[in-house]
């Protein structure tokens, strides 16, 4: 088998509205496809033998046992390959369980579909299916622990930590979208400027100087001592002649530990002895230069967390332990309790596996017991110096009992020390009586502090505590969204795009919008090129300085990684045309009319999907969305908004000559089409057919009439602001027109709006596309044919799979099929054929160049237009 490509979707995709997070898995079969399991020999009994855990697949069939069902009945190996992959998943700690495999349209060949957790181990996990599966088929031994424990890594090197993912799952809860910004902890939630930030348990709102002063043992401690707050008598210290005399002045016990440190690293607590005091400061000092000594405070370890200066959550932390037998050895006794399934590895689970490290090694020493010491009955023998729950230590929750006092205490501490979230550490004997009566002590204050222990204590009770955090963020009444409006369809996206943009603009918005050339941050190009895609919509919503989003949104992205947001307030859908098919398994317009639809499917339940009216595919979007719908037609006869009307639905149509807004049976008429400088006077109907789209966006946002008449008018298409948008240059002796158009009904639409423009002869410079069908480009060709008088084959800059001579001969074949006696030009780029058709113009004639490089061509054309006009004042 042969696995041609791995993506992975991660937001609303053409397999799952709900389920963003997808791999997508186009495998060849290969031989395999002639070799449905039941036809594979002991293919069922090896298998189930591997992996018995695939009797829980409930498959098609509804039931427990499902899948094996399936596979002894025959099934392809792609089916099979969607189930081990999102059992070994399982089993290494994902637990998932989405699954499709289809047709890709070639035989043999299939899309394999499931869902993941982390992306890097969904996609090991499709490797390793394959392995697997063919292992099995053959007869193969094969490892399947080395894969587990693989991805098992790979989760915790690229999960988000239990505290900063609870944050995460608590915003997703309340509709607030996030993105995540780096690989590690750095989050954004919200869009443009309504983002905050996050980084573990760090948030935008908290102040910089406050972790500066808790990240430094030495000036926290100080002000706390300022503020009459119960801390260790103690001192700094730099070297062991400063040790020596802090030792003898505090006297023992003594706690050591690094000035800038966290999680417990070179910490030594209850110090008796001079060895142990050097021992414990070398252990310091390999952490930060400076070294705090201080009285070793006896008690118990608890944990206040304060949040927007409150106290939310307490725990009791105990450090990781054994408690003796009387028979088993220290060793036995970690074993049995890293048994306890509630431990795992790294952050899996709730709590961790206790590891002997060094640490442990010494605590022993200190006892002179070993690993194989069997400790007596009863006997609590402390593994860790500290109670960090990543080390394998316990938590208790103890928030109902924290005396009022206590409270105070934590919530005071928070202000002196400047942190909206921190993690105060008090030892003391007895957390429900005031710390001034147990003779307790604040021991450290921490900025970041982890959240594991109060969202799942081993005892007690489970305190969502990133809620309080999301609360504080966005207090009730404040939005964590910005307005999106995506645009998508076959032609018209972006001119769609860009007028929109521009309404929104005029009414005093602050705007990110996305293009096939380029994304705008409030009318500044930030990029250049094709810009359609997730990464491109996603760069304008981590814009702080936009209020509102226009986001083009192309097939190539959707089918590449999903769409870059999760909803958006309008999806306007322009048409549907048989563009782009045979890729990545679309290979019917019916098929990319699903993948397009995707887009309305997104809108909220309280915003709009404006669907063309005219267009049976794109009307038909209307059975599978749950927002409010407006619709479009260039016809007010048209049957469907008749029925929309009677339903008092929203529409927008072209009526005689004006561009009107219908609110059920009313008509409100804004401008007459001939005056929207966009439509060339009327004569552009598929102009015509994009403002209305932009006209209905303009009136759900809240615009009224004169407003959007302004914005309509306003908006004059030009090279700047409809870059490769019936670009219409007019030289002394010829004219020149230049349009993106690059597929059959783009040439259509081009082919009705020239029939109204004068020139003689008319000169179409075109070019095949590599990754078009050839039927697609033989109808270039024919289209050409009927448009020009003469035609000009200029080669495609990235010529996509085919050759220039196969791209030729298929336009080439559509031509002649129309014309064999069309005369027909032939060159390498489309600079020689831009250069030629001008250098060679005839008086009076039109040149139409078909550009895919549209910023090239327009340089080319207005470099030529500069030169004219340099002859002509000379």
């Amino acid at each position: 088998m042969k696995i041609r490509e791995i993506r992975a979707m991660r937001g609303p995709n053409y397999w799952s509205i709900r389920r963003h997070k997808l791999i997508v898995m186009t495998l060849d079969l290969e031989d395999y496809e002639q070799k449905p399991t039941d036809k594979i020999d002991g293919f069922f009994e090896r298998m189930k033998a591997m992996l018995p855990g695939l009797y829980e697949h409930r498959c098609s069939e509804g039931c427990a046992g499902g899948f094996y069902m399936r596979v002894q009945d025959g099934t392809w190996m792609g089916h099979v390959i969607e189930h081990i992959a999102l059992e070994i998943q399982s089993l290494a700690g994902m637990e998932v369980g989405f699954g499709r495999t289809r047709g890709f349209g070639e035989e043999g060949v299939y899309s394999v579909v499931f869902s993941y957790l982390e992306e890097a181990a969904g996609k090991y996990a499709a490797k390793a299916a394959v392995r697997i599966a063919e292992a099995i088929a053959e007869g193969r031994e094969y490892d399947i622990e080395k894969d587990l424990q693989e991805m098992r890594e790979i989760r915790e090197r690229e999960r988000l930590g239990p505290s900063t993912g609870s944050i995460i799952d608590e915003a997703i809860s309340r509709g607030i979208p996030w993105i995540r910004l780096n690989k590690y902890s750095l989050c954004q939630l919200g869009y443009g400027i309504n983002q905050k930030r996050i980084q573990a348990t760090v948030a935008s709102t908290t102040s910089s100087i406050g972790v500066e002063i808790a990240c430094d043992k030495e000036d926290t401690k100080h002000l706390l001592e300022q503020a009459n707050i119960p801390v260790p008598k103690g001192e700094i210290i730099r070297s062991e002649r400063g040790l020596r005399e802090e030792v003898d002045y505090l006297g023992y016990p003594l706690v050591i530990k690094p000035i800038n440190g966290n999680h417990g690293r070179g910490i030594t607590i209850n110090i008796q002895n001079w060895e142990e005091a050097l021992e414990g400061f070398k252990a310091a000092k390999e952490v930060s230069r400076s070294v705090i000594i201080e009285k070793y405070i006896t008690g118990d370890d608890y944990r206040l967390l304060v949040i927007n200066h409150k106290l939310v959550a307490a725990a009791l932390r105990t450090p990781a332990h054994v408690v003796g037998d009387g028979k088993s050895t220290i060793q036995e006794l970690i074993d049995k309790v890293n048994e306890d399934p509630r431990r795992g590895y790294g952050h899996e689970k709730v709590l961790t596996a206790i590891k002997v490290n060094d640490m442990t090694m010494n605590l022993l020493k200190a006892k002179n017991y070993t690993l194989d010491t069997v400790i007596t009955e009863g006997e609590f023998l402390a593994l860790k110096d500290t109670a960090n729950l990543s080390t394998g230590g316990t938590a208790t929750d103890v928030t109902d009992i924290v005396h009022p006092d206590n409270i105070f205490l934590a919530e005071r501490i928070s202000r002196v020390i400047g942190l909206d979230i921190c993690g105060i550490d008090l030892m003391t004997t007895d957390i429900s009586k005031p710390v001034s009566a147990t003779g307790g002590a604040v021991l450290e204050v921490n900025a970041g502090p982890g959240f594991r222990m109060h969202l799942a204590p081993t005892n007690g009770i489970p305190r969502n505590v990133a809620g309080h955090v999301v609360d504080m963020m966005y207090p009730p009444g404040t939005s964590a969204r910005i307005p999106i409006v995506a645009i998508t369809g076959t032609n018209g996206k972006t001119t769609t795009t860009r007028l929109i943009a521009h309404m929104m603009k005029m009414n005093g918005k602050k705007v990110g919008y996305t293009t096939s050339d380029g994304i705008y941050i409030q009318n500044h190009m930030v990029d250049r090129g094709d810009c359609t895609g997730p990464a491109s919509a996603e760069f304008v919503l981590k814009d702080p300085t936009i209020d509102f989003a226009v986001l083009e949104t192309a097939r190539g992205g959707l089918l590449r990684a999903g769409l870059g947001f999760h909803n958006c307030d309008v999806a306007v859908v322009t048409n549907l045309a048989p563009d782009h098919l045979g890729i990545r398994g679309i290979n019917t317009v019916e098929q990319m009319a699903r993948l397009k639809g995707v887009v309305p499917e997104t809108v909220l339940p309280d915003g709009y999907a404006i669907l063309n009216a005219d267009d049976d595919l794109v009307y038909g979007m209307r059975e599978n969305v749950k927002c409010n719908i407006a619709l479009f037609s260039m016809d007010e006869n048209n049957e469907r908004i008749k029925r929309h009307a009677d339903r008092n639905g929203i529409s927008a149509i072209y009526e005689n000559g004006y561009i009107t807004i219908c609110k059920g049976n009313w008509k409100m008429r804004v401008v007459k089409a001939a005056n929207v400088p966009l439509t060339y006077g009327g004569k552009a109907r598929f102009m015509i057919q994009n403002v209305l789209p932009a006209t209905l966006t303009a009136y759900t946002q809240g615009f009224d009439i004169r407003e959007i008449k302004s914005a309509l008018e306003s908006f004059i298409p030009s090279p700047s602001q409809t870059p490769g948008r019936l670009n219409l240059f007019r030289f002394k002796k010829f004219n020149v027109l230049l349009d993106y158009a690059h597929n059959a009904a783009g040439m259509e639409a081009l082919h009705k709006f020239i029939e109204n423009l004068d020139g003689k002869p008319k000169v179409g410079i075109i070019a095949g596309i590599g990754d078009r069908r050839e039927e697609d480009n033989k109808a270039m060709g024919r289209m050409a044919a009927e448009m020009f008088d003469e035609i000009i084959i200029r080669q495609d800059k990235h010529l996509r799979g085919r050759t220039e001579e196969e791209l030729i001969a298929m336009l080439m074949d559509g031509i002649k099929e129309v014309d064999p006696n069309k005369k027909v030009q032939i060159f390498k780029s489309e600079r020689e054929a831009i250069d030629s058709a001008i250098t060679n113009a005839v008086d009076g004639s039109l040149i139409v160049m078909c550009s895919d490089v549209v910023p090239d061509a327009l340089a080319q054309v207005q470099a030529f237009k500069e030169k004219e006009n340099a002859d002509l004042y000379i």
